[in-house]
């Protein structure tokens, strides 16, 4: 017997822990632009699975590499070289403009792994005291749901109930340098880790100047830039990193998501040999990380982006979705702000008597075929893969506009 949405949800609901809301939809079948759930039903993909799938579902390339790889060596442990590796090493260091690469599985893990460099290099280089290393986050930030994560959140529903937390963390305000100068006065700060846009917070942008003035005081107090590129790299703002519009070069870089292209867990921390070789061995490390898939995959993801010039249509199609939403919702008054870069954009709600009316705008999105989702209530993050052409794009912008001028009555 065929399993129906419904019952494909119920086993869900009744097998699996209950640590995720998502919409009733459940998708088998993924194609550039494009997913099907399990009744046939088409729909334009506008979340990219959190910008992990930028080069589209399921990518001919990426999928080839992917393929082919599994089929000679999937896995050795980092107990034995094996013979991608090291190519996967220079490709991704020379991509970026980076001495080093240690990679990983998860963008929570690239997180982790940066931090432990700042606090090495921090002791190591900087000369803090033993175990006296800070490293300073904003209000808002969200990069993973591990203990260390959750430790520099700001929201209730990552801490409630998960104490005590992780020492040596300090969170100040978000787009604040006034903020940023005062806590760089303690000597025993060691790095500041940053979203150049804050994603999951709802696509929040900073002042154009911020994260330049961060950059330099950093600079200026010997203090590491930490950029979390997680979900704004790899084109997803219009730019190879959001950080490129800022003629400035993170100490740090976290990648992960579309590292990968979707197909696979891949992410990967670069920095300086200064920073990345205060590191030995079995001080860190991964089954998993560095992987001949994951290696062959994320070539395969960097090379589409380049080739196919993703990130300049992200920018293209990026600056048309934010002119054209302004253009037909000038007038309507649920719609409180429409923010992004690139394809990482976001159309704030003004929701009166906590109605959950992002939630349902979603709902009806999807029922005219179109798939996002709410994230902070009243906020719902529009994200669709970077190969997403004019035609398609002016097509979602048609189901946007029709369904909040639904919902503005």
């Amino acid at each position: 017997m065929k399993l129906t949405s419904k019952n494909l949800i119920e086993l869900e609901l009744k097998h699996g822990a209950h640590n995720y809301h998502p919409l009733p939809v459940v998708l088998k079948r993924g194609e550039d632009i494009f997913l099907w759930d399990v009744e046939d039903k088409k729909y334009y993909d506008f979340l990219s699975a959190y910008s992990a799938v930028n080069q589209g579902h399921c990518h001919p390339k990426i999928v080839s590499e992917l393929i082919t790889q599994s089929k000679t060596l999937t896995l050795t442990s980092r107990a034995f070289h094996n013979n991608v590796l090291g190519e996967y090493e220079r490709f991704i260091t020379e991509f970026f403009g980076y001495d080093k690469v240690l990679p990983m599985n998860t963008g929570v893990e690239g997180g982790e792994t940066a931090i432990k460099l700042a606090r090495k290099w921090a002791y190591n280089v900087k000369k803090i005291a033993k175990n006296k290393a800070k490293i300073i986050f904003v209000e808002g930030n969200f990069w993973g749901r591990t203990l260390g994560a959750i430790s520099s959140s700001t929201d209730p529903s990552s801490t409630n109930g998960f104490g005590p937390f992780m020492p040596g963390y300090e969170i100040i305000p978000y787009n604040d340098i006034v903020a940023l100068k005062k806590s760089f006065l303690d000597p025993n700060v060691a790095a500041i880790m940053i979203e150049p846009i804050q994603g999951e917070a709802g696509v929040i942008v900073p002042d154009d100047d911020y994260l330049k003035q961060a950059y330099e005081l950093c600079k200026l107090n010997n203090i590491l830039f930490i950029a979390d590129e997680v979900q704004t790299g790899i084109g997803r703002t219009g730019k190879r990193l959001c950080c490129d519009y800022l003629g400035f070069k993170p100490d740090i870089l976290i990648l992960g998501k579309a590292l990968s292209g979707g197909v696979f867990p891949v992410s990967a921390v670069l920095a300086s040999d200064q920073i990345m070789l205060t590191i030995k061995p079995g001080e860190h490390g991964s089954t998993f990380g560095g992987n001949p898939i994951a290696c062959k995959v994320a070539m395969a993801a960097l090379k589409v982006i380049k080739d196919e010039k993703l990130d300049e249509n992200a920018y293209i199609m990026g600056k048309r979705f934010r002119e054209q939403i302004k253009k037909y919702t000038k007038d309507l008054p649920i719609v409180k702000e429409i923010r992004g870069k690139g394809l990482l954009n976001a159309i704030e709600i003004i929701d009166k008597n906590n109605k959950n009316t992002a939630w349902d705008i979603c709902l009806r999105m999807s029922e005219y075929g179109l798939l996002a989702k709410p994230t902070h209530g009243n906020i719902i993050r529009f994200a669709p893969p970077l190969t997403i052409k004019k035609a398609d794009l002016d097509s979602c912008i048609s189901i946007i506009i029709k369904t909040l001028k639904e919902y503005n009555k």
